[in-house]
Parts: structure tokens; C-alpha cells; sequence
């Protein structure tokens, strides 16, 4: 066997896995189509930390089908922080996420803060047994072609990604990778003592 042959085909296997590993929660990115005139997303925020409030721009409405049956718009958020995080049943990282944000939530969703959670690029069967085996129990949007991350200005759809809004509908953080319920609490903190 020529070795110079096993050393391409070697560095192309390696590279095809890595991709692979790489895109593993990754879904296609579309246009935005929703005409959101708001805002608009050209990056991500650092963990931990939020856009100044003067830089902030408006989140666009948008109304989802619910998990549970009926619908949801965010407009029913109005005067509070909302955390809305986008998420799979397929998701390695988003499995351990969600029920970490299912417990802050159940702690501090009676102080002024939502939570919605997004199901994209599901199976619907699957995403409802993940949250009956989990126990989520704030609003799960079932979202299979990811049209809320366009409506929302255009958000690449890798997963999990959360958005934070603060009290006035505006985009407080875009945070492009998992995240704990500690990681949350402190941005959340803020935005809740912002008048």
C-alpha cells in the first residue's frame, strides 16, 4: 500500500468526524423573511454579559404553537425579563441545559421573569416526551422550521442559544452556547434591577 494514499484518506476521515462533531446541534441559517425592523443580529454577547441599554433594539413579536396545546406571542411577556431559549430534544447540550433552566425558572419566574423555550428542528413526539420525562414547566414553543429565530432578527440556528429581553421588549444578550442557571442568574439580576 502507498503511504503517501493512507495519510490523505487518514486526514480526511479525521477532518470529516470533526465537522461532523462540530455541526452536531447546527441547523441551516436562512434569510430573514420576517421584515422585523428591530433588531437585528450581527453578534454574540460573552457569557455573563449584556448590551449597554442604549444599544439595545426592540425584539420583533411573533406567536408560536405551543407544546401543550394553544398558542403563545410574546407580546403576553410586556414588562418582564424574558429568557427564550431555543433547544432540541436531539441536542446533546440542550439536554442539559433545559432542565437546568426549568429549575431557575420554577425559583424566580414570580419575581417579573419569562421563559419560553423554542423546540426547533424536532420531532414534535420526541420533544413532548423529553419535557413530560423532564418535567419543563414553563412554555415550550414548537418551532420545527426555526422561523423564530428569523423573526427575531435573523440569529444563526445553532443550538442551544438563549436571547435575553429586558423589560422593555429589547434584546438585553444573544448568548451562542450552553449555558448553566448560574451563568443566567446574574444577567437576569440586572436586568431585573433596570428601571
Amino acid at each position: 500500500m502507498n503511504p503517501r494514499r493512507i495519510l490523505p484518506r487518514a486526514a480526511v476521515a479525521v477532518l470529516a468526524t470533526a465537522a461532523l462533531a462540530l455541526s452536531a446541534c447546527t441547523g441551516k441559517n436562512a434569510v430573514d423573511q420576517s421584515g422585523n425592523s428591530g433588531f437585528k443580529f450581527t453578534s454574540a454577547t460573552s457569557a455573563g454579559m449584556l448590551v449597554a441599554a442604549g444599544k439595545r433594539a426592540k425584539a420583533a413579536n411573533f406567536t408560536g404553537n405551543l407544546l401543550s396545546g394553544g398558542t403563545t406571542n410574546l407580546a403576553q411577556t410586556a414588562g418582564k425579563v424574558v429568557v427564550i431559549n431555543f433547544w432540541a430534544s436531539w441536542c446533546g447540550p440542550c439536554q442539559v441545559e433545559t432542565p437546568q433552566f426549568d429549575e431557575l425558572y420554577r425559583r424566580i419566574h414570580t419575581k417579573g421573569v419569562a421563559f419560553l423555550g423554542i423546540d426547533t428542528k424536532d420531532i414534535k413526539s420526541k420533544a413532548q416526551s423529553f419535557v413530560d420525562d423532564k418535567k419543563i414547566s414553563y412554555p415550550i414553543v414548537f418551532d420545527e422550521q426555526g422561523e423564530t429565530a428569523l423573526a427575531l432578527g435573523n440569529i444563526p440556528a445553532s443550538l442551544p442559544f438563549t436571547v435575553l429581553l429586558d423589560k422593555q421588549g429589547r434584546v438585553a444578550a444573544v448568548y451562542l452556547t450552553r449555558l448553566s442557571s448560574v451563568d443566567l442568574q446574574g444577567p437576569i439580576d440586572k436586568l431585573l434591577a433596570e428601571t
